[in-house]
């Protein structure tokens, strides 16, 4: 019998999430994901110190000051390990727009386009790269424009129906609605453990997919954020799904079935009206864990983004 992440990958297209080079090559993903997190723990990483020292050295030589040093050796440093990972999955891989840019529509915009354009000068096309932002107001909006530009876009931190919606009404290429987290908060509010056919972030992402099948949305679906194989098997058939190389590994050492649990539908639901602004702001609003998680994530992000630039500012002097 075949392992678990074998047959997980005739129900769903997998994706690393992680920057470790070794893991990316032992389970051969189709695609990757990374974000400030997995980025703060590549740096340590030995296979990429040679060219930390190499872009590092490149931003010195452009001389400027040491915050825009720092700002631009972040950038610098994402699409180079971005562009490394490029050259082993076969796939896409995400590089995030800065935190701190999450309510500001045209800095994302245009630090996407500066992504891109780093990307491009590394010969890596942007049918090749996908642009994750958080799935804020502002930050759809901005997807909705880059996507007219064909650069395609991967909305995170997604934890609510009205968030998944107005993506959908965007045309955005993918979203990334979270398991764990949701799972997590709902864990802390009422003291609970779930089995995954009760889990809360596992409903919830089958529930993104429903929506996505009914109203005949192109934007794929991925989950993200898992905690257990437990919660990954729950969603087999879910388009993509997002895992870290620590239940990689357990899904490639356990044997066992895994059937699909998320059937795709026939693509001719009918589409429901365009959230505006207001509608969106207030159906988020009325969910109290998506409001919690999505604070909390863009704040965790930053933090994390912060402490690489720390690192970088070291590794500068």
């Amino acid at each position: 019998m075949t392992s678990q992440l074998e047959q997980l990958k005739q129900h769903s297209l997998v994706v690393a999430d992680t920057g470790d080079l070794d893991a990316i090559r032992r389970y051969q993903p189709q695609d990757a994901t990374t974000n400030p997190s997995l980025l703060l723990k590549a740096f340590s990483l030995p296979g990429y110190q040679a060219l930390i020292d190499e872009e590092l050295s490149s931003v010195k030589a452009l001389g400027g000051n040491r915050e825009d040093q720092v700002k631009h050796a972040v950038d610098r440093l994402a699409v180079a390990m971005g562009s490394e990972i490029s050259a082993v999955v076969p796939g896409r891989v995400s590089t995030e727009v800065a935190a701190r840019l999450s309510f500001d529509t045209q800095a994302s915009i245009a630090k996407a386009h500066e992504l891109i354009e780093l990307y491009d000068a590394r010969g890596v096309s942007r049918e090749r790269v996908l642009i994750k932002l958080a799935s804020t107001w502002e930050g759809i909006r901005a997807a909705e424009v880059l996507e007219r530009e064909n650069i395609q876009c991967n909305l995170t931190l997604l934890f609510s129906d009205a968030q998944a919606q107005a993506c959908f009404d965007a045309g955005v290429f993918l979203i990334s609605p979270f398991v764990g987290r949701v799972t997590d908060w709902y864990k802390k509010e009422t003291g609970s453990d779930y089995t995954p056919e009760n889990d809360p972030g596992v409903k919830f992402v089958q529930g993104v997919c429903d929506r996505a099948n009914q109203g005949g949305y192109e934007t794929v679906v991925m989950g993200a954020s898992f905690r257990t194989t437990g919660q990954v098997l729950a969603l087999a058939g879910c388009p993509r799904l997002t895992i870290s190389p620590a239940l990689l590994e357990e899904l490639d050492a356990t044997e066992g079935n895994v059937s699909a649990q998320i059937r795709s539908g026939d693509g001719t639901g009918k589409t429901a009206e365009p959230l505006s602004e207001g509608a969106f702001r207030w159906g988020h609003n009325q969910d109290a864990m998506a409001n919690d998680k999505l604070a909390e994530g863009i704040r965790r992000f930053h933090d994390d983004q912060l402490e690489l630039e720390g690192l970088i500012a070291k590794r500068l002097s």
